[in-house]
This record gives structure tokens, C-alpha cells and sequence, in this order.
């Protein structure tokens, strides 16, 4: 799906993966971008059971995780189901300090995720 520049998007069944194409995703105009497609997904292409895959990302800044939390809000607005998957444990540390790893179901890895859908 080339429409998107900053994600990668498959379906794997009736789950739509994410991935990021960034590695370090800091600059507010990269992140609203960010937002603006993984928001489209939710709202207008009506996707239920979303997965983010964060094994390319190496740095994730507080702007990055607000957008994530209105993502996660959304999701469940509608219905749907939200996962984490491949943090490395630098970012997910950040998740830990902020208890964000209480709001959010992460997973080690991608399967894992996707079998717990």
C-alpha cells in the first residue's frame, strides 16, 4: 500500500500490521503525519484489530507516545482492538516510566500479538 509514507501497512487475516519506516520518530511534522495515517486507518478505512510493529524504530519522542495514546482512544471508540509488538527495550522502558505498558497490550513479538487477537 504506497499510499502511506510513513508506514508500512499488511493484513496478516483480519489484523492490520503496522510498521514504521522511521527509526527515530521525533520531528512534530513526521509525527502528525504519523498520526494523520494510522488515524485514517481507524477512521475512515474502518480497520478493528490493529497491531503496531516498532522492530525498525529506535527512538520514540513524548509527542510520539500522545499520538499513540488518541490512536489507542480511538480504536476502542470504535469497537476495536490495539497491540504492541517489537519494542526494544530502550523505548520500552519509557513505556515502563510512564505506565503506559499498563494502558497499552504489548507483546515480545509480532506472532505473539497476533495470536492474541
Amino acid at each position: 500500500m504506497s499510499e502511506y509514507r510513513r508506514l508500512d501497512v499488511s493484513e496478516v487475516g483480519d489484523v492490520t500490521v503496522i510498521r514504521f519506516r522511521d527509526h527515530k520518530i521525533v520531528e512534530d511534522i513526521n509525527i502528525q503525519e504519523l498520526a494523520q495515517e494510522m488515524f485514517q486507518l481507524i477512521e475512515k478505512d474502518r480497520r478493528g484489530k490493529i497491531l503496531l510493529n516498532f522492530s525498525s524504530v529506535n527512538f520514540l519522542s513524548s509527542a510520539a507516545l500522545g499520538k499513540l495514546i488518541t490512536l489507542d482512544k480511538k480504536v476502542k471508540a470504535g469497537g476495536g482492538t490495539l497491540k504492541l509488538s517489537n519494542i526494544k527495550p530502550e523505548i520500552f522502558e519509557v513505556f515502563a516510566i510512564t505506565k503506559l505498558n499498563r494502558l497499552f497490550d504489548i507483546k515480545e513479538e509480532e506472532a505473539d500479538a497476533l495470536a492474541a487477537f
